[in-house]
Parts: C-alpha cells; structure tokens; sequence
C-alpha cells in the first residue's frame, strides 16, 4: 500500500500549540505519532513523507526512522535539510527528493512540500499531494482548497497517521466542511 503524510514535526514543542494539537508535550507528541504510524504501517508499505519530518529536537532524525514501519521516502521541506548531510538518517530512508511523480494505482499524482498553483499535469488530470500549510486556513489554503486535484497530507488533518490516496480525499474534504 502506498501512504502519504507530512509536517509531523517530531520533537518540535512549539507546533503543539501551532497546530492546536492535542498532545500534553513533545515526548507525547512523539510517542503518539510513532504508535499511530507503525499500527498503520506495514512492513511493505511505502510512506512519502512530504516534507519536515523532524525539528528542534533533542533527538536525532535516525533515532525517529528507525521506528516507523514501512518503506520510507522524504519529499523535502523547509525543515529537512539537516538530514541530507546525516548518513545514518539517509540510511533508513528509501530515497529523498525535492518534488517526485509517481503513480499511485490509476491516479498520477505530483508530490512536493509546498502547494503549487499548477503543477505537471495539471492540465491532464494529475493529482499534488502536499504539505507545509499544516491545518492553516490562510491565503494558501483558501487559494488550494480550490483546486479540485490538490490535497493536503498534513498529519493534522489526516489523524496524526499516514494515510492512503482515498482517505487523503476523505479527510481533506471534513477539513474544508468543518470551516
């Protein structure tokens, strides 16, 4: 199965409040995060992580991927630039990139952490999965939620846990009725 997820911000306390999440600390957040992605995750999954894994914390990125099931591709953002000079978290990666396509059954989708206004394929049916927005209303969000192909993968939205092209879609459409 392929999943999607992004902004998890392991060990960052400030995005607690940021995001409005209901977790007590960062030790919770990330013991949370780590339960409910492995009771999802199976071993042969693929996660495309869209971005900003980790940041500010006092553990390392390895210390954090070496937990989670699956097979585990980064799609960077604005907060994982850290890993890329760190081999034993690039170990436990499958692959990183700045923007990726890829096909995820019938559906072509483009993956990169920022939203895009029009991405490859946009024209053509191509789906964008993204994050970086968390569960901001902004002018991003209200630009994006627009865009019938356009999900976002922010943990936030999609119950702190990796989820699956369909439920992607679910989940980003109570988000846009819980207004």
């Amino acid at each position: 199965m392929i999943l999607y997820t992004s902004d998890l911000h392991f060990g960052h306390a400030n995005v607690i409040g940021f995001d409005h999440r209901p977790f007590a600390d960062r030790d919770e957040m990330d013991h949370v995060l780590i339960e409910l992605w492995n009771g999802r995750v199976q071993p042969d999954d693929t996660v495309y992580i869209v971005g900003d894994l980790c940041y500010r914390s006092g553990r390392t990125p390895e210390w954090y991927l070496r937990q989670l099931k699956g097979h585990k591709i980064l799609i960077l953002g604005n907060h994982d630039l850290p890993i890329l000079d760190n081999p034993k978290a690039l170990h436990y990666l499958e692959g990183v990139e700045k923007m990726m396509h890829i096909q995820d059954g019938d559906k072509h989708i483009c993956l990169c952490h920022f939203p895009i206004a029009e991405w490859n394929g946009y024209f053509h049916g191509t789906w964008h999965i993204y994050g970086h927005i968390h569960n901001r209303r902004n002018e991003s969000y209200e630009y994006m939620k627009t865009k019938d192909h356009a999900l976002n993968a922010g943990c936030m939205i999609n119950k702190y846990m990796p989820a699956s092209f369909n439920e992607l879609v679910r989940n980003n459409e109570v988000f846009k009725q819980d207004q």
